[in-house]
C-alpha cells in the first residue's frame, strides 16, 4: 500500500489536463466579457442609429406642386 502512495504522490501524467483546464477556463471567461462589452456597444451603437433615422424628413423632390 505504501508504494501505491508513493508511486500515486509522485505521478504527473494528469498535470496537463489540469493545465489544459485552467486555460480553457480563462479563455472562456475572457470570451464572455469581451461578448458583454461588444454587446453594450452594439445595443448602444443601434438606439442611435434608430433615434437619428426617427428624426429624419422624407420630403418629395422633383415632383411638381399640384396646381388647382
Amino acid at each position: 500500500m505504501m508504494k501505491f502512495l508513493k508511486n500515486f504522490r509522485n505521478d504527473e501524467s494528469g498535470a496537463v489536463t489540469v493545465d489544459w483546464v485552467v486555460l480553457t477556463a480563462a479563455v472562456v471567461g475572457l470570451a464572455i466579457a469581451a461578448y458583454g462589452s461588444i454587446q453594450t456597444g452594439a445595443s448602444s451603437m443601434t438606439e442611435n442609429t434608430a433615434t437619428f433615422l426617427g428624426d429624419q424628413t422624407i420630403g418629395t423632390v422633383g415632383a411638381p406642386a399640384a396646381e388647382d
